[in-house]
């Protein structure tokens, strides 16, 4: 059995979706805090799912989950991933998302569970020094979100090195679009990611467009964009390379490709069939010029490869907004 914490949320919920679909019994652990009661509803049609609302701040709560399901192996997504609001309140950060993570790996000892794929992140890397990033470069992150996550990477070393503890820590770069059947999709309140906010935007409701005099190609920021299906599977990789023994080790995840904010925006427009309203903003504080995935690692030792193009995600998105107006 796979313990999902965080299951509710985005890439959680697409990760319980192909684990269910693989036939896999799925127990997901979450507060809803972030995550949604209706995609626990939706998720629960596609196999043998068990939903436990709780907390990972309340050990008692997480070891219970331990206590009366035999769980093998356990993918950790539950944190808060707010990069502005991280700034404004590191507190909520340090101790909801490194905290908590300890309650869990404590409780995995507790009860003999030795295997953990971490929802890590690119953030960890800080500013770029050099493009695409790969994984020996160097980690210095610039906000409390990013610290927190390599803290817990520097955590699982040492759980690893002390107790056998094998992880493995996925680093995504810019996770986009939905399930290709339009159930579950990305679903944030309020919403700050790139691709929904374009989608969403109306004659009441301009999309604003941070920084258009950047050293790129169209003078708009460059990211890799990596489908959240393909996210999916990668997780699923790891727990196969865990499961057949594998070390604790770290992969990014992204496409070795960018596009940018303009190129994003164009396809957009496209795929809704209209022009969407735009204002052109100031820069925002601590945004690279261009942050792209090197994924060779991923490719070669999980033999990962992503499928899904930047339109597919932009479809997929775009159809997961009209059918759930949330």
């Amino acid at each position: 059995m796979i313990l999902v914490t965080g299951g509710a949320g985005y890439i959680g919920s697409h990760l319980v979706k192909a684990l269910l679909e693989k036939g896999e019994n799925v127990i997901v652990f979450d507060s809803l805090e972030l995550g949604h009661q209706e995609t626990i509803n939706v998720l629960k049609d596609y196999g043998n799912l068990k939903f436990i609302k709780g907390n990972l701040k309340n050990l008692d709560e997480i070891r219970g989950v331990f206590l009366v399901n035999k769980i093998n192996s356990v993918v950790h997504f539950a944190g808060y991933s707010q990069v502005a609001e991280s700034v404004v309140n590191p507190q909520k950060y340090y101790y909801n998302n490194v905290y908590g993570t300890l309650n869990l790996l404590n409780a995995m000892l507790e009860f003999g569970v030795k295997k953990i794929v971490f929802s890590s992140t690119a953030a960890t890397y800080g500013e770029p020094q050099y493009s695409p990033i790969d994984e020996n470069h160097p980690q210095n992150p610039i906000n409390p979100y990013g610290n927190t996550k390599l803290m817990i990477e520097k955590i699982m070393d040492d759980y690893d090195k002390a107790y056998g503890l094998k992880s493995v820590r996925l680093r995504y770069f810019n996770a986009s679009g939905a399930s290709s059947d339009s159930r579950i999709g990305e679903w944030h309140e309020p919403e700050t990611h790139l691709i929904p906010n374009i989608l969403k935007a109306e004659k009441e409701r301009t999309f604003k467009m941070f920084g258009n005099d950047y050293d790129t190609k169209d003078g708009t920021c460059i990211r890799d964009y990596i489908n959240v299906e393909d996210l999916a599977e990668a997780h699923i990789k790891a727990l196969e390379y865990l499961n057949l023994g594998g070390e604790t080790n770290y992969f990014n995840l992204g496409t070795n490709t960018g596009n940018s904010v303009k190129e994003v925006f164009t396809i957009c427009e496209r795929i809704k069939g209209e022009n969407i309203p735009i204002e052109i903003c100031p820069r925002r504080a601590g945004d690279p010029a261009v942050l792209i995935a090197d994924n060779t690692k991923a490719n070669k030792i999980l033999h990962w490869i992503p499928e899904k193009d930047l339109e597919y995600s932009i479809k997929t998105a775009y159809e997961y907004e009209k059918f759930n107006l949330h």
